[in-house]
């Protein structure tokens, strides 16, 4: 993505998780690019978070956390989050961010879609309501 372009929602991300957890080390990627969505789109993303304030916290309690600091935007404008919650110790002993893997494109490789069924999130209104699923990707 061209570094002269304004990414509000990665900039909210940064800002929050900044003032939630005071991290030694932050970094954000947006990997939306990754997904079936729009160029320039702020949907899916990467955090990589090493705080003293996850010491002693299981790894379900620092993604809470995580995600409590950024709760207005998971309910809104963030698709897929996915976090690295490491304490500054796990980070000195292993300083890599995870790799994401490649989107498969939601219910496009999903033969019971029916094509041309209005669609809800990547789910068929039919297959919705067969299976009672709860919507989980639009990549399609």
């Amino acid at each position: 993505m061209d570094p002269g372009v304004a990414r509000p929602v990665e900039g909210t991300i940064r800002t929050k998780l900044t003032q939630a957890l005071q991290p030694d080390h932050l970094e954000v990627l947006n990997e939306s690019h990754m997904h079936a969505v729009p160029p320039g789109s702020e949907s899916h993303f990467r955090v990589l978070v090493v705080s003293t304030h996850f010491e002693g916290l299981p790894l379900l309690q620092r993604h809470r956390l995580v995600n409590e600091a950024l709760r207005e935007e998971l309910s809104s404008r963030i698709h897929a989050l996915a976090i690295q919650a490491k304490t500054p110790e796990q980070w000195r002993s292993d300083p890599t961010l995870a790799k994401s893997p490649q989107c498969r494109g939601g219910s496009k490789h999903d033969s019971t879609v029916i094509p041309g069924a209005p669609q809800v999130l990547g789910f068929s209104i039919w297959e919705m309501e067969r299976k009672e699923l709860e919507p989980l990707c639009m990549c399609r």
